[in-house]
């Protein structure tokens, strides 16, 4: 399934690393053509590339200043410019696309609490997520339904753009969607309503004594927080699975706050622009301690794929799985006059091992496909690990004792 065919109902970003906001200055009105300029100088100051993959980026300054009459045609000759640098990452966003992301990135969102993906033949919208007590569960909504109607909408080879356009609407009222499943199809009535969205799950598995935390996304601001409390509940556990499947990505900087809590030291992640290089390195200061094993899969992407190369470089954890989906390039916001912005691609980056997985993705240690197959043997290796332990452990709490005596 590509990439840009999904969308999270609720606009669930996957490639954001900053936002960085500019403003028109005081007492000017803004003219249409103002906006596209100012897309232009952006991308020309801040893109990673400095050869803007071939394109003569000089000749676009003032190309399209004669058809641009109204903000529409602004945003029009915006899409068209930043479509000519054949990067999928650097996109124009509308002012609503707009504020869906800083709701996402607030953890707030107006819907039913939906993620929907699209068939590989482009012709059924699935449901790949529904949010936990979100209307569309209370609703009996389940992940692996199809979309065949939205209030009586024909659903078929639409893009979860377009359905995610039908599904929004104003809190307290209804959406009217026809599913499909194995079993039936059923038609339900939803009401929207404003979700606080959940970066971060997670439960023990008593009778092993194994703890899982599922990272749904890295967009909320919330993201580092929900992971840390996470492992405090976690403390007890004799080991951790950190599943990333699905996980489209996010914030870069809750990637490293996450990953500075699990590693005892060692880079994170090098990112390079057109300004030299920068890498962040680990205090050596983690929250924990216990042996991790992490899920990931093809949809795994952006911080998953930093948060899990750091991890598997730094020999912290087994990565279990599949390839990762291979998206090694960052972007920032960049807010435009009138309230649209623009994605633009400012670095690229290398893992700990100075590897490039853009468009490679990160190599599991276990290669391994189907969910339930993915969850069984890494808890076999994390139970290996923990036995693996044990001795140390025990020797430790008898250290521990003999000190206190």
């Amino acid at each position: 399934m590509s990439k840009w065919k999904r969308i999270a109902s609720f606009l669930m970003l996957a490639f954001v690393a900053a936002t960085n906001l500019t403003l028109p200055a005081m007492g000017h009105r803004v003219q249409p053509v103002d906006i596209y300029h100012r897309a232009w100088q952006l991308v020309r100051d801040n893109y990673y590339d400095a050869n803007f993959n071939g394109r003569n980026w000089s000749e676009l300054e003032h190309k399209f200043d004669s058809q641009i009459k109204t903000t529409a045609d602004a945003h029009k000759y915006v899409k068209v410019m930043l479509e000519s640098l054949n990067d999928p990452y650097t996109r124009f966003l509308d002012p609503r696309a707009f504020q869906d992301e800083n709701d996402a990135i607030d953890a707030r969102i107006v819907g039913i609490g939906i993620n929907l993906t699209q068939s590989k033949d482009l012709q059924r919208l699935i449901i790949n997520r529904v949010i936990e007590g979100g209307p569309a569960e209370q609703s009996g909504v389940k992940s692996g339904d199809e979309i065949a109607a939205i209030d009586s909408f024909n659903a078929t080879g639409m893009t979860p753009d377009q359905a995610a356009d039908r599904i929004r609407g104003k809190a307290g009222t209804p959406v009217q969607l026809t599913l499909r499943n194995s079993k039936e199809i059923k038609t339900v009535n939803i009401v929207r309503q404003q979700i606080q969205i959940k970066a971060a799950t997670w439960r023990l598995d008593k009778s092993t004594n194994i703890g899982y935390i599922t990272l749904h996304t890295f967009i909320s601001n919330d993201a580092a927080a929900e992971f840390k409390e996470a492992l405090r509940n976690l403390a007890k556990a004799d080991g951790l699975i950190i599943d990333l499947r699905d996980n489209p990505g996010g914030l870069l900087s809750n990637a490293l706050d996450i990953a500075n809590m699990l590693l005892e030291g060692g880079a994170i992640v090098s990112t390079i622009s057109r300004h030299g290089r920068h890498t962040d390195i680990a205090d050596g200061s983690p929250v924990t301690h216990q042996p991790i094993v992490i899920l990931v899969d093809n949809e795994s992407a952006s911080a998953s794929e930093i948060l899990a190369s750091a991890l598997k470089d730094n020999g912290r954890a087994i990565i279990v799985g599949e390839k990762t989906y291979g998206k090694g390039l960052v972007q920032e916001i960049n807010r435009l006059p009138g309230g649209a912005a623009v994605h633009i691609t400012v670095s690229r980056y290398l893992t700990p091992s100075g590897l490039d997985i853009n468009k490679v993705g990160v190599i599991p240690d276990i290669t391994i496909t189907g969910k339930g197959e993915q969850e069984r043997v890494a808890k076999e290796c994390l139970k290996e690990k923990i036995a693996s332990l044990k001795p140390i452990r025990t020797s430790s709490r008898e250290l521990d004792l003999a000190l206190t005596k």
